[in-house]
């Protein structure tokens, strides 16, 4: 019981220097982190499971759909990089200013954060349908898979558009200590995702098939509604938080220099991530339809675990702001290393989860009998026995990055993104890929070194303390 006292106890998270009072309770911090972070986790969860449904329903037009699908998510996450770079400049913002009490700063910040939102969105979108085909191509898609990617890509980025706005003021909800409102908005949206697939996909009652452009729609559909939701949560008198059109548009230098201060090191490394991303993908995708389909259905397994990490960073990220904003480190500190013994216990049981129940969770998503299923089968149970070591570090190092973000020290993670995501993990995934004949499961390999050197990055980082003193 001592040790673990010693672990979870709020009076060992933080060095005698560091302390501002003398005794920390441990029910109130453990109280007060779950109430902020359960909303945001069971967002974030469902979120997953959301698309963990969404893959299972279009595997049931084969494997080469799953692949086609899963040829879109880079190219689409280097657009919506942009979007979240702005979105981690107004949790910061936001998350200090509801520290300071300082309501119409915070609010100012919103309006020009969305205004940019809607600029930028009509210009890449546009540019992204423009381009569909050429981009497709280069990220690997072939003649077997290209006549589905193209019209699902061109859908989605679509849907993106709106997905951006909610997603700009759902960070500033969070960054309020707001999260149930996003929790809301994207259940809802997921549901409306789930039912258009299900009518869509394989064309129940009177709706036509329409196979992966069904979900595309469904999709989009969703995007829709939760973006609406969004705007109705900051169009009510008496919040925190109320964006009114008259607000929009109207340009303030200070406001722009300071959301573009901690932006612009996140857009860095959102550019970083996705170019790794985008690259080992690629990688990926040139060895075969069959693996890269089983790496597809990997990384949605994947996700399950990085909802978790990412669910509780979204908490931790905005109690570290807002207790900097009232002057309290110590308290950043604790809630910080709250989440991150929070996440361990549940990497533990999703450990279990992939390495006991791989051979189930792959054959959810073979529910069309084809000749290579028993591959994929058997190749993701050995990539999930893989990733059940990988959860741990994955877990932690989001958790970490997410606290040094709502600090707004986003140029540590910038530079993470480069020497990790950027440069060592393409290099690794093409050498255990192609140089040792590993194939599929080398991609995986890479991944699980690539984590634990991030984790590694990221905990002295907060462990050094440094985030806690940059000015926001």
């Amino acid at each position: 019981m001592e040790f673990l006292r010693r672990i979870y106890a709020p009076d060992y998270m933080v060095k005698p220097e560091q302390k501002m009072q003398e005794k920390y309770s441990t029910s109130e911090f453990y109280r007060s982190f779950i109430k902020i972070a359960w909303p945001a986790v069971m967002e974030s969860v469902l979120l997953g499971l959301v698309n963990f449904i969404d893959s299972i329903m279009v595997s049931t037009q084969g494997a080469t759909a799953v692949a086609a699908v899963g040829l879109t998510t880079q190219p689409r996450m280097l657009f919506y990089a942009v979007f979240f770079a702005l979105s981690v400049g107004v949790t910061a913002i936001v998350s200090r200013r509801k520290g300071e009490n300082d309501r119409e700063d915070a609010n100012k910040c919103l309006a020009q954060a969305v205004s940019l939102c809607l600029i930028l969105g009509v210009i890449l979108v546009g540019a992204a349908i423009i381009f569909a085909e050429p981009l497709l191509i280069f990220s690997g898609a072939k003649e077997d898979t290209l006549p589905m990617s193209i019209p699902y890509f061109r859908i989605t980025m679509v849907g993106m558009f709106f997905t951006s706005i909610g997603l700009m003021i759902n960070a500033g909800q969070r960054g309020s200590g707001n999260t149930r409102i996003s929790m809301t908005t994207n259940m809802t949206a997921n549901i409306v995702n789930c039912i258009f697939n299900a009518l869509l996909i394989n064309g129940l009652f009177f709706f036509p098939k329409l196979g992966v452009t069904g979900a595309a729609i469904a999709t989009m559909l969703g995007n829709m509604v939760s973006c609406a939701m969004s705007v109705y949560s900051v169009s009510r008198n008496g919040r925190f938080l109320q964006l009114k059109p008259t607000m929009l548009f109207r340009f303030k230098a200070e406001s722009l220099r300071l959301i573009a201060k901690i932006s612009s090191s996140a857009a860095v490394e959102q550019v970083f991530m996705r170019i790794g991303f985008f690259t080992v993908a690629k990688l990926v995708a040139e060895l075969s339809t069959t693996e890269f389909a089983t790496h597809t259905i990997c990384m949605n397994i994947i996700n399950l675990s990085f909802c978790f990490g990412d669910g509780l960073g979204v908490a931790a990220s905005a109690l570290v702001g807002q207790n900097l904003g009232r002057r309290r480190p110590d308290c950043s500190i604790i809630y910080g290393k709250t989440a991150q013994r929070i996440g361990i216990c549940i990497s533990i049981l999703l450990m279990l989860l992939f390495t006991f129940g791989g051979e189930l969770l792959m054959k959810m998503f073979m529910t069309k009998v084809e000749p290579e299923a028993a591959t994929i089968i058997s190749t993701g149970v050995i990539i999930l026995r893989i990733i059940a070591l990988i959860t741990p570090a994955q877990v932690s190092q989001v958790l970490f990055s997410g606290c040094v973000r709502g600090a707004g020290d986003t140029k540590y993670a910038a530079v993470v993104s480069l020497v990790c995501i950027a440069f060592e993990r393409p290099v690794l995934t093409y050498l255990m890929c192609y140089v040792f004949g590993f194939g599929v499961i080398g991609a995986w390999i890479a991944m699980l070194i690539d984590q634990y050197l991030r984790l590694a990055f990221m905990a002295h980082r907060f462990s050094g303390g440094k985030w806690a003193k940059v000015k926001v």
